[in-house]
């Protein structure tokens, strides 16, 4: 007798040791069901893939970079992957969280008052200290990737594209991920340069200016013109756009988004502590608060940067070449 065809889950249907009970939240890729771990009764949150994308090798290594790298990880702001040893199809089972997606509270409030948009800061930024400390670098944070509680305690979720800090060996669908998201990536992903805990800590002050003025720093109309923008021009300060926003602050927001890692915070803990002690960070007299308004590049470095991008599916092809005629 041949297998039954696997179908899409429905509320009331039983996989292995759980019932899914209702759908949470549903992207192009994955699932999200609440559902009942039937042999203790609490609840959990099952991720299953849609089944059209269930054979595809990108798709499937980052599932199963998510669900390993989850394993390991074990912090209160950490969205904890559980362990199964039996699994009749491919999915995932992680500890349920009564909250909300950041991006869901920022689509419904807009803006955040600054006591809270520093509370989740933190609460992010202490989540990060302890993923970078076990050499791991998230490199797609973003509002669609933070759960939020009726308290502002926070977990990290879809550790998909992570890396471990210092690996170097680079394939295809690492060069094809490793982008991120380009709202929230580092200038240094743009530049196809890997990333360390310091892009991480760029995405988090692109979410801090996000969550104190309404709107990401940088943006244009298509993903090309938003990561050029992070390369060649300087976001309005968020004192123009909210000045309920203190000096210190704003300070503080520049200092995640410097263009250079080597500027930028280096760490999440020290990222923490000036949010901390915002009264005992010095306010630079910086060129950001004066030239924002010169948004357009010189053309020759705006076309050059246009075809760059041109140029990277050709060096892809290269690489696969190379590596078919010498593997």
């Amino acid at each position: 007798m041949t297998a039954p065809p696997i179908t899409a889950p429905q509320p009331g249907d039983q996989l292995d040791h759980y019932r899914i009970e209702n759908l949470v939240s549903n992207s192009a890729m994955a699932a999200i069901f609440r559902g009942t771990d039937l042999r203790t009764g609490r609840p959990v949150a099952i991720k299953i893939p849609h089944l059209e994308t269930e054979n595809d090798p990108v798709f499937f290594d980052r599932f199963h970079r998510e669900a390993e790298i989850g394993k390991k990880l074990d912090h209160p702001g950490v969205m904890k992957v559980l362990l199964d040893d039996h699994h009749s199809r491919v999915y995932m089972v992680m500890e349920w969280m009564d909250g909300t997606l950041l991006r869901q509270i920022l689509d419904q409030e807009k803006r955040l008052p600054p006591e809270r948009a520093v509370r989740i800061t933190l609460a992010i930024l202490h989540a990060l200290n302890y993923v970078h400390g076990q050499g791991i670098v998230h490199r797609d944070l973003k509002p669609e990737n933070i759960m939020v509680d009726a308290e502002d305690h926070i977990k990290l979720i879809d550790f998909g594209i992570a890396g471990l800090a210092g690996v170097r060996r680079i394939t295809f669908t690492k060069i094809t991920e490793a982008m991120g998201t380009p709202d929230y990536i580092s200038p240094e992903q743009v530049r196809a340069k890997r990333g360390d805990a310091r892009s991480d800590l760029y995405s988090v002050g692109v979410i801090l200016y996000e969550m104190l003025t309404g709107s990401v720093p940088f943006t244009g109309a298509n993903a090309f013109v938003v990561m050029n923008d992070r390369l060649t021009t300087n976001p309005v300060p968020p004192r123009e756009i909210n000045p309920e926003i203190s000096p210190q602050l704003q300070e503080i927001i520049y200092r995640a988004l410097e263009r250079e890692p080597g500027k930028r915070y280096s760490s999440a803990r020290e990222f923490a502590w000036d949010l901390e002690h915002q009264d005992q960070v010095g306010v630079a007299d910086r060129s950001e608060h004066r030239d924002w308004k010169r948004r357009r590049s010189p053309w020759p470095r705006k076309y050059l940067f246009y075809a760059s991008l041109v140029l990277i599916p050709v060096a892809i092809f290269a690489l696969l070449l190379f590596a078919a005629h010498y593997l």
